[in-house]
């Protein structure tokens, strides 16, 4: 299957467009086709998401409910979220639209030995821009088996692009509604041993001269949500040297199990939690990544990186996401004491979550049955009809 309007291969030769792909899916499209290690996907494109608007006949009907919206009203805010959620989530997607996805989505699955789990990820039109952070705000869904799963989670990206949190964002930056739309990014799930973030200069004080890498292990999801304190480590950007090394807690991790359909947490031994979860060569390895992504973008960058436990040494270090570093560069300084905490990849720390063994996002429990890993706000309250 080849790219086209509404589908779009990571190595599609097709030219990456914001407002085709959104910052995400862009930023992947690009970073592929600059031969960086990205798990390959494809992106159901905005072109998609507006046919189906379109057919559904809703977008007047939202426009209305987010007119002269008090972003200060909660109430009234998740009102009218779950009110857009809900229609956006009992409609149907055109079936020639859905047989695009379908096609996509097995054409994806050819080039494995065998049926692999992927990621779902917003990629909505404005995030991940040079004034604005987004991290976050829609949904991600992990570990996911089987098209009909995929699909339906495809819908449930679409309807995050108006949870409370991205409505009040928007409205509070003065970001208008009209033109707004959203991909979606399906791509190989990668298994990873270890996990996380690095950002292309000291975070505390905006110094370019450093590299700054949180660690983990398992899925990096615990890592920027703020579920567990990463190992962090501060480099010199030319000699790649280590400056300053916490070593975090890692209490726990994400992690598939064999016969259960997602992903797991579980317990860090002692021994693992103890030692720095990233040996030095895994280090410069992280840190020449960030720094050959920083060349290509021309600006300082926040990338996701993990390694993954299904490729040998030296092919395993896989790159998820570089955006341009929005956040840190721009507060005051912070003490080196507070770096002990790491620093999540431009993210604000989850609040405090339940006791281990209970994976959470931002909306509460996060599922760990076959309806997949979410990060970000969940809309599970509402009966979403199959894709």
């Amino acid at each position: 299957m080849q790219s086209n309007e509404y589908i779009q291969f990571f190595d599609g030769g097709i030219e990456p467009k914001l407002e085709n792909l959104g910052g995400k899916g862009a930023s992947l499209v690009t970073m592929t086709s600059a031969g960086m290690p990205v798990p390959p996907g494809f992106v159901v494109t905005t072109a998609q998401f507006d046919a189906f608007m379109e057919e559904a006949g809703i977008t007047r009907h939202i426009h209305q409910l987010l007119a002269d919206l008090d972003p200060e009203d909660m109430g009234q805010v998740d009102k009218v979220s779950a009110a857009i959620r809900e229609d956006i989530c009992s409609r149907a997607v055109p079936q020639a639209l859905r047989e695009l996805t379908v096609g996509a989505y097995e054409a994806l699955m050819s080039r494995f030995d065998a049926p692999v789990p992927v990621a779902v990820r917003s990629s909505a039109t404005a995030e991940d821009l040079p004034d604005a952070s987004f991290a976050g705000q829609q949904d991600t869904y992990l570990w996911l088996d089987g098209v009909k799963a995929v699909t339906e989670h495809i819908r449930q990206c679409w309807a995050s692009l108006f949870t409370s949190r991205a409505i009040i964002y928007r409205l509070k930056n003065n970001i208008p509604n009209e033109g707004l739309s959203m991909a979606v990014v399906v791509q190989k799930m990668v298994n990873a041993r270890v996990s996380g973030v690095a950002i292309t200069m000291d975070p505390t004080n905006g110094d370019r001269s450093k590299i700054t890498i949180d660690s983990s292990y398992g899925v990096g999801e615990m890592v920027v949500s703020g579920q567990v304190t990463p190992d962090n480590i501060m480099l010199d950007k030319v000699t790649l040297t280590v400056i300053s090394e916490h070593l975090g807690d890692k209490h726990a991790e994400l992690v598939p199990v064999a016969g259960i359909r997602g992903l797991v947490e579980r317990e860090v031994d002692a021994e693992r939690r103890g030692r720095r979860s990233l040996t030095d060569a895994e280090l410069t390895a992280v840190a020449q990544m960030a720094k050959r992504a920083e060349k290509h973008y021309k600006c300082p960058q926040d990338i996701e990186w993990a390694l993954d436990t299904d490729l040998p040494d030296g092919e395993n270090l896989l790159l998820l996401q570089s955006r341009p570093e929005t956040v840190h560069s721009s507060k005051p300084s912070v003490p080196s004491s507070a770096a002990t905490g790491g620093y999540f990849s431009g993210l604000s720390p989850a609040p405090a979550g339940p006791a281990p063994g209970s994976p959470t996002t931002a909306a509460g429990p996060a599922p760990s049955s076959a309806s997949g890993f979410s990060l970000g706000s969940i809309t599970a309250a509402l009966l979403k009809p199959s894709f």
